[in-house]
């Protein structure tokens, strides 16, 4: 064979099958072969020849990464085309890219005939810009903390470092920088799509980190993303990730979250000051003059504004958004079209104009959403925190439409997770996506492709699969209901929960991860339980999250406690974690302006809104949080719900339902004895 053609693509035909594939990747990884995995790699190739979505329940232990990157990459060799993997969180990112992708790429590149290209990408803001390293952040303190000289010193301190690390990075990402600095001195380094002057009008755009990046990403079979980018992607209208044919969304049980929050605006008086600082110097005086007066009007308003959902628009606010969408408007006239003019001053209008598109576009948003149902508008202070400013937030109803047309209905898409299904069903979370109820759509015999033709008929197809879990949840794992303690109430965590939680951790020797529902009860049962356990309580919050839980997985005898955002990011296998305690059925507030707009509108539509909304978030948080106990094949331990709603309510069931089949108990003496017994089994 000629030195030129040592890395020719043999034919489709000459490249072994996904099923080959799978047992090579895991040979070359160290793994053995397991039924779910093949069946869920299967899955995967079958719905990118066929063009059928697919959503894949795959337990912890499954093999699930290896079991849709092999028929990605494969599909990608074999197409010459890119398949984009969109995940949740930079620890499953970090995996992919740092971990498996590397070595799936060495062990199939003689199967393959070459080795696979794979690149991540993220968004502009997450890329250190040169241009604002080199010529500074505009003269705009952005927070009244600016002018404190604590505050002052360490935001310089960072930004120096962040110079120095400038000429060091090969990159520009700002995950790669530890430890991190804080978001305030990283906005002085970066800017977002809008504020960025363009490859071609920038000086160094050349040398930018964000489009070596992208540039990168398109020449890879391969592009590993995150949901938020996927969304702009999909939902924003101009393109940031390279051409593909097939998406594969990991994590998609966050998918509907992180969509809203890409989808959500926020206006503050603070934010429009800003828009005024930044065009101040740029336009006419009295043009700059009227924003800077609707900054100072939306802020009187905004201060007596009661905090919640709003369902009409108050006169004056409606006054004072009207205000601040003309002043803005006035001032982006008044800036006029891009001009030929030296760098830095097409910085300085670039960043004014970016502002204040942003202001105006979300001025005339809430001003519009009350013309129709498709957004909700509220008034967010912290829920009753007045310590930071009040400001205005839009977010859409629902995003089941938008993923439907720009998502599904664009490109094959491949959906999965430990936690899909609930209650039972792929149904609950397909019909947040915008999918039909269950759809096990087959090919017709004797078609010539495997893709139907399109069509604009009809809903989009797709077919769920649960491939189950290695782990043995009824030997394994035992679920602890507390069904004789009173229900939880507003005012904190009673005292009947403490005493149970310490009896439990003693039981257990420690060996405690706690996941509460709010800050609150978590801060509360560290301080009640640190005068009562022998036991070390770390709380979440007294170090970096990172840190913690090192400290937690290196001592067995510790406990961990902490809120919702440690459900995803806790991965501790091995006797350091043997019991999880969820305080409360995890219920969104009452007061939350989203997921009650949302349940409003399901009973609007003669539906069950709490079961709809309520429920469903409660069952996936419960899922996800019941998911931390068993992470390797030796686990065992207890998952204790303190909430006796969990029994004894008429949802119980279908919350129940949504958690893996552990064996249930609801008697504290057979808990307690077993945990005792795990205990001296780690001894």
């Amino acid at each position: 064979m000629s030195p030129g053609t040592v890395f020719a693509v043999p034919s489709t035909t000459a490249i072994p099958s996904t099923r080959s594939l799978l047992a090579v990747a895991v040979e070359a990884v160290g793994g053995a072969e397991r039924e779910g995995q093949v069946d869920m790699a299967e899955a995967v190739e079958r719905a990118i020849r066929t063009g059928e979505h697919l959503a894949v329940q795959a337990g912890t232990g499954t093999g699930k990464s290896l079991a849709y990157l092999v028929p990605a990459i494969r599909h990608a060799v074999v197409e010459e085309s890119t398949v984009v993997i969109s995940t949740a969180t930079i620890a499953l990112q970090r995996q992919l890219v740092d971990r498996d992708l590397p070595r799936l790429a060495k062990a199939l590149r003689e199967e393959l005939g070459r080795e696979p290209r794979f690149a991540i990408l993220k968004g502009r803001r997450n890329y250190l810009c040169m241009h604002r390293v080199h010529t500074g952040a505009p003269d705009e303190p952005e927070e009244a903390g600016l002018f404190d000289p604590f505050t002052v010193s360490r935001l310089g301190r960072e930004v120096k470092r962040l110079h120095e690390w400038s000429s060091d990075t090969g990159t520009g990402d700002r995950d790669e920088l530890v430890p991190g600095v804080s978001d305030q001195a990283w906005r002085q380094v970066s800017v977002t799509a809008r504020e960025c002057l363009g490859v071609a009008k920038c000086p160094i755009g050349v040398d930018c980190f964000a489009e070596r990046a992208r540039a990168e990403a398109g020449r890879a079979d391969v592009v590993v993303t995150n949901h938020a980018m996927l969304a702009i992607d999909a939902l924003e209208g101009y393109q940031v990730l390279p051409e593909h044919d097939v998406v594969v969304i990991d994590e998609a049980h966050d998918l509907v979250d992180r969509v809203t929050s890409v989808a959500t605006e926020e206006l503050s008086a603070s934010l429009v000051a800003t828009a005024a600082r930044r065009c101040g110097r740029l336009i006419d005086q009295s043009v700059a003059d009227r924003i800077a007066e609707a900054a100072d009007g939306l802020a009187m308003i905004l201060e007596d504004a009661p905090v919640g959902r709003l369902d009409a628009l108050p006169p004056a606010l409606q006054g004072a958004l009207r205000a601040t969408k003309e002043a803005a408007h006035a001032c982006i006239t008044s800036l006029g079209p891009e001009r030929k003019e030296d760098v830095e001053g097409a910085t300085a209008r670039k960043l004014a104009r970016s502002l204040l598109d942003e202001v105006h576009d979300c001025a005339a948003r809430i001003l519009g959403a009350f013309e129709d149902d498709h957004d909700v508008v509220w008034v967010s202070g912290d829920f009753g925190d007045r310590n930071r400013a009040a400001s205005l937030r839009v977010a859409p109803l629902g995003v089941g439409g938008l993923l439907r047309e720009r998502l599904f209905g664009k490109r094959t898409t491949i959906l999965t997770s430990a936690t899909l299904t609930l209650g039972g069903t792929f149904d609950t979370l397909a019909r947040q996506w915008g999918l039909p109820a269950a759809s096990n759509a087959r090919k017709a015999e004797g078609t010539a492709t495997d893709k139907e033709p399109p069509s604009d008929a009809g809903a989009p197809r797709w077919s769920g699969l649960d491939v189950g879990s290695p782990f043995e949840h009824g030997a394994s794992g035992i679920l602890y209901v507390a069904r004789h303690l009173p229900p939880p109430g507003r005012d904190g965590l009673p005292p009947a929960y403490v005493d149970e939680l310490e009896g439990l951790v003693n039981a257990a020797g420690g060996r405690t991860l706690g996941l509460f529902s709010s800050m609150r009860a978590a801060k509360a049962a560290t301080e009640a339980l640190r005068g009562r356990l022998e036991y070390p309580v770390l709380c979440q919050g007294d170090d970096a999250t990172g840190q913690l839980v090192k400290r937690f997985a290196e001592d067995p005898r510790t406990c961990l406690f902490g809120t919702l955002s440690l459900w995803q990011g806790v991965d501790v296998p091995g006797p350091a974690l043997q019991l999880v305690v969820m305080d409360r059925i995890p219920f969104p507030r009452p007061d939350d302006p989203l997921a009650s707009a949302r349940q409003k509108a399901v009973e609007s539509r003669g539906g069950n809104g709490f079961l709809t909304v309520a429920a469903t978030h409660a069952a996936l948080l419960l899922a996800q949080g019941a998911g931390r106990l068993l992470r390797s094949m030796q686990d065992k331990g207890v998952v204790a719900v303190l909430d006796p709603r969990l029994a004894t309510a008429r949802y119980g069931g279908f919350l129940r339902a949504s958690l893996p089949p552990f064996w249930t108990t609801y008697d504290p003496e057979v808990v307690r004895a077993a945990l005792k017994r795990l205990d001296a089994a780690n001894n």
